[in-house]
């Protein structure tokens, strides 16, 4: 199974992720805009809002990485240059001070962010299995030596901020879950893990499988 990188990831990715004892991860693409790849939705008071952070795109002097030249998704460098992650901590904790189990994982996301990785692969890798760890998934995750035109199970354009997709609904996972403002919006699905987390704390795993 081939997946994409990507910043704290939909709830979608670990059901796929808890399905297999190891996936691949597509190291050798180049970095695509307007993706999960450095993005994420969570769920505010005033509805879903995405939390982005700026990168830094160099051109590569060396091949072309499909699907098109430019740098490879582990060459990309995460923009610090703005204080986006003061106002996207901000943003996390005015979203889920009050829901149930945030206390308890706030400190170790926010030490992710604090750390400042200088790429945006470490800075998904480190985010992916945080929420690996924390929901009892134990899936090796494996880089891709090579960018791969085709694969089994590709899921690298599937799970999308701009495309909806059937992955829980086709697994039979597909359910609400309670949600802070779940009484003003009712469920509101294709939000990153870290709702679930936050929400269901080490229940999680019982919604992913």
């Amino acid at each position: 199974m081939l997946l994409s990188t990507a910043f704290c990831p939909p709830v979608e990715y670990f059901a796929l992720l808890a399905e297999y004892s190891s996936v691949y991860l597509e190291a050798c693409e180049s970095y695509c805009k307007q993706s999960w790849r450095n993005r994420c939705r969570i769920l505010s008071a005033n509805g879903p809002l995405d939390l982005s952070f700026p990168v830094v795109r160099h051109p590569r002097s060396g091949a072309a990485s499909p699907p098109e030249r430019g740098p490879l998704i582990t060459e990309v460098l995460v923009d610090y240059s703005v204080p986006w992650v003061a106002k996207m901590e901000r943003a996390i904790d005015s979203a889920y001070y009050s829901s149930p189990f945030f206390e308890f994982y706030r400190d170790a996301l926010f030490g992710i962010l604090d750390r400042k990785p200088g790429t945006l692969w470490e800075l998904d890798l480190l985010t992916i299995k945080w929420l690996c760890l924390k929901f009892g998934i134990g899936t090796e995750i494996i880089p891709t030596p090579c960018w791969q035109e085709e694969a089994g199970e590709d899921y690298r354009g599937v799970i999308h901020p701009k495309r909806a997709n059937t992955i829980l609904r086709d697994k039979g996972l597909e359910r609400p879950y309670w949600q802070v403002f779940g009484e003003k919006f009712g469920f509101t699905p294709g939000l990153s893990a870290l709702d679930l987390l936050f929400n269901e704390g080490p229940d999680s795993i019982l919604y992913l499988k």
